[in-house]
């Protein structure tokens, strides 16, 4: 069991249909790895590690990744009889447990996967570093001092730490792009819609909030994304089922497709750093040398300063409903006490907003999201090729906020975020791939397809994956022990 740990999900699963591993030696070894690495890293901050082994033991359910050890994200994933904290001191002082699953947690179960713990995550999930006052920080397994991303960034630690092969994850504006990039793993951000968010709530954010998760391998975002697609009940969105199964589209080819590329936010509000710079360049070549139309070109409506006016007006907005909810959840309402200091600054902005101003600044982002999406369906563009955090990851500290400064961990998450909140707000599918690194930290690159095309999406980041591998590459010995 010593080597399994390094196995994608798809190949572990493997291993227990052929009978050449069982789930419980799968999910102890797992655990194993857990109890050795997790106290540096602080990645899981709610384990179950002996009930996950008792799971592994019983007759789970004969899904793709049968026996497959998994973690789930504790700001999205709502599991019966399991702390929902949310990276709140409200609601871990109320230690608040739900005593349902939700339907994406049904359905990971459905598959197979074996949940040996909850993950760690920012307040509410509001910044892109996973460093919240309740839990302390997740660190980085490639360099304990920076951020392993936020606010998927406890399941991206303990992927990337050989913990787990997959880990649940969640995005409203890079949250598994960005902790993906951070710590050289694939995170794709499903088109709006093709992942259910309920039934708790319709929809996440107005829609901006897709689920899924992080893995190792393009194969294993195809396949997952088959085992947990399709609409639930009553659902507000529903995107266009696909032609024929994801994995399938892994090693078809694409044919000759036209990408567009840039290094800088077309707003202004980031400049890519010289060693990210590089990475995109690369793998903007290397597309080239695959057969693909590749230029320097991106869509103007990304340039438009109302994005992030549109944007922070229902922000603040969604983040005090949050608050209300939680106060629903523990039947008491939420004071000041009970959260961050910034956490409290935007909800208190969105509460000074009004209620035409709020569907004012929706309809916004709707304009803004026709603008844009008409680059890839009236221009004829297929893709477009982006770093995904314009740095390399931050060191932890730097997301903080005061009383004194209560915006200072938004306004430094600002520029982390030029390229991924923006596909938020279009529900098109966003993939980060760890296609570089740099100074030994990882480096990922963004594709962004046309709405409800994961199949192109999945085609290319196949081809980049066999160009430019990165299975090969682990972070330092010292925590992937």
């Amino acid at each position: 069991m010593d080597d399994v740990h390094a196995l994608d999900a798809t190949a572990q699963a493997a291993l227990v249909r052929a009978g050449e591993v069982s789930p419980i030696e799968l999910v102890a070894a797992a655990v194993a790895r857990a109890e050795a690495s997790n106290g540096e890293l602080n990645a899981i901050i709610h384990p179950r590690y002996e009930d996950a082994v008792a799971d592994a033991a019983g007759a789970l359910p004969d899904g793709p990744f049968r026996g497959v050890p998994f973690v789930l994200k504790d700001l999205d994933g709502h599991a019966a009889g399991l702390p929902l904290h949310m990276g709140t001191k409200v609601l871990r002082d109320h230690g608040y447990v739900p005593d349902v699953d939700d339907t994406l947690t049904e359905r990971f179960r459905r598959a197979g996967l074996v949940v040996i713990g909850k993950t760690n995550t920012p307040e509410l999930g509001l910044v892109p570093s996973t460093e919240p006052e309740s839990y302390g920080p997740t660190r980085n397994p490639w360099d304990p001092t920076r951020t392993a991303g936020g606010s998927s960034g406890g399941s991206a630690a303990a992927v990337a730490a050989g913990i787990v092969p997959m880990g649940h994850a969640g995005d409203g504006g890079g949250s598994i792009r960005i902790p993906a990039s951070a710590c050289g793993l694939v995170g794709l951000k499903p088109s709006r819609g093709r992942v259910p968010v309920g039934p708790l709530v319709g929809e996440a954010w107005a829609g901006l909030v897709s689920r899924l998760a992080v893995t190792r391998s393009v194969r294993d975002t195809a396949a997952l994304l088959d085992a947990v697609a399709g609409p639930s009940v009553g659902d507000p969105s529903w995107a266009p089922p696909p032609a024929r199964p994801y994995a399938e589209e892994v090693g078809a080819d694409p044919g000759s497709l036209r990408v567009g590329w840039i290094v800088d936010a077309p707003d202004g509000g980031a400049s890519s750093s010289p060693e990210v710079a590089a990475v995109v360049e690369r793998t903007a070549s290397t597309l080239a040398e695959l057969g693909h139309r590749v230029e320097a070109a991106a869509p103007a409506a990304l340039g438009d300063p109302e994005i992030v006016a549109h944007f922070l007006t229902c922000f603040g907005v969604w983040t005090a409903r949050e608050l209300d909810r939680i106060g629903e959840m523990i039947g008491q309402p939420v004071t000041s006490d009970g959260v961050e200091p910034g956490t409290w600054a935007v909800a208190e902005m969105g509460r000074s907003v009004g209620g035409a101003q709020y569907l004012a600044g929706v309809e916004g982002m709707h304009r803004l999201a026709r603008r844009v999406v008409a680059w890839w369906e009236e221009d004829g563009w297929d893709l477009l090729l982006t770093p995904t955090m314009p740095e390399l990851p931050p060191t932890l500290g730097q997301f903080a906020s005061t009383p004194e400064d209560p915006f200072a961990g938004v306004m430094r998450a600002t520029p982390i975020v030029a390229f991924t909140a923006a596909f938020n707000i279009t529900g098109q599918p966003a993939a980060s791939l760890p296609v570089g690194e740099s100074g030994g930290l990882p480096v990922g690159a963004q594709l962004v397809a046309a709405p409800g095309r994961e199949d192109v999406l999945l085609r290319v980041a196949a081809q980049l994956e066999e160009a430019l591998p990165w299975a090969g590459r682990r972070p330092r010995p010292g925590v992937d022990a």
